[in-house]
């Protein structure tokens, strides 16, 4: 038997990842059940407060005091809501514990914003990790010195395990299940739940938001520029004399506001623009491609693929929304 710890820690929980990750462990378990095998997963709640906080409300929980629980085999930390912090200030005790369990052979998972909680602990140091991309510039902000990978869908290092968003939660419990109780169970909980089993990327669904956030106001000016004139083929030296400097000033400028060259801006902008209309007009790619300033077809898929993580076709299959 596996036992598996889910941490309530005192912040306002996201109920579909905690609810979410016992249902999958609970099919497993009637996977077992009809093999006439007993149970494999005893899941537990562990924390500090009887009376959990959900996003719409309270809730009644059954909860165990975590410093009852001497070993377990798998802590599970949740998703919670950034108001309070992602549950790291109130929960010091509980994130020591989970240190202690985890260098006596604790394996450890967080899901979603739970990787907050986990990064808080100090195990996260030397590995990659990940977090819903919504949560990516709080988390860098808090956590500079981490290796946040947003377009990851799972990280595993030295049994320390993270997950993207909220449903890429779901894909992480189905990894662990997977590993622990083989590929058969894993599909079985995935055809019960319509999951997918495969998905090893979050990229597809990440909105490019300008990363607008800082004081620059010119460079702000030249990201609108940018945004403003999606259908041309703008270069790097042609932005820069718009803003009146040298390349590799307003080269260096323009990463230090946005984190990315302008170079890759571009590129950005004109994927996300690609994106937007796959999923919402019965354009053909060469159409959209043209669109969003790109003339070389090849060029355009490896382009698209690289930041999204599928083909122009894949996307447009997976994501259009026009009957």
């Amino acid at each position: 038997m596996k036992s598996v710890t889910i941490l309530i820690a005192d912040g306002v929980l996201k109920p579909s990842t905690l609810f979410g990750a016992i249902e999958i462990f609970e099919k497993a378990n009637q996977f077992y059940l009809a093999q006439g095998k007993p149970p494999y997963y005893h899941i537990q709640l562990a924390g500090t407060d009887l009376r959990q906080k959900l996003l719409n409300g309270t809730f009644q929980l059954n909860i165990t005091p975590f410093e009852n629980i001497t070993k377990t085999d798998l802590i599970l930390l949740p998703s919670f809501d950034h108001e309070y912090d992602f549950g790291i200030q109130k929960s010091t005790k509980m994130l020591d514990w989970v240190t202690r369990q985890y260098r006596r052979g604790t394996e450890v998972a967080s899901l979603c914003t739970g990787t907050f909680l986990l990064a808080a602990t100090g195990l996260l140091r030397h590995t990659p990790c990940a977090t819903h991309w919504q949560a990516a510039a709080h988390f860098r902000a808090l956590f500079p010195e981490l290796d946040l990978q947003t377009s990851r869908i799972i990280t595993e290092h030295q049994g320390l395990y993270t997950a993207g968003g909220g449903h890429s939660s779901l894909n992480l419990v189905l990894y662990l299940v997977e590993k622990y109780s083989g590929r058969e169970v894993a599909l079985y909980c995935s055809k019960v739940l319509q999951l997918d089993i495969d998905r090893n990327s979050q990229s597809p669904f990440i909105l490019f938001n300008g990363l607008k956030d800082h004081k620059d106001q010119m460079i702000r000016n030249v990201q609108e520029y940018i945004e403003q004139h999606i259908g041309d083929r703008l270069t790097v030296e042609q932005l820069a004399k718009h803003c009146f400097m040298d390349r590799i000033n307003f080269t260096r400028r323009f990463k230090k506001a946005t984190q990315l060259s302008p170079a890759d801006y571009i590129q950005r902008v004109k994927v996300e623009a690609a994106k937007r209309s796959f999923e919402s007009t019965s354009k053909q790619i060469l159409e959209v491609m043209y669109e969003v300033g790109y003339g070389d077809v090849k060029a355009f898929r490896q382009i698209f693929k690289k930041v999204v993580g599928m083909t122009p076709g894949d996307y447009r299959s997976k994501f259009n929304k026009v009957a």
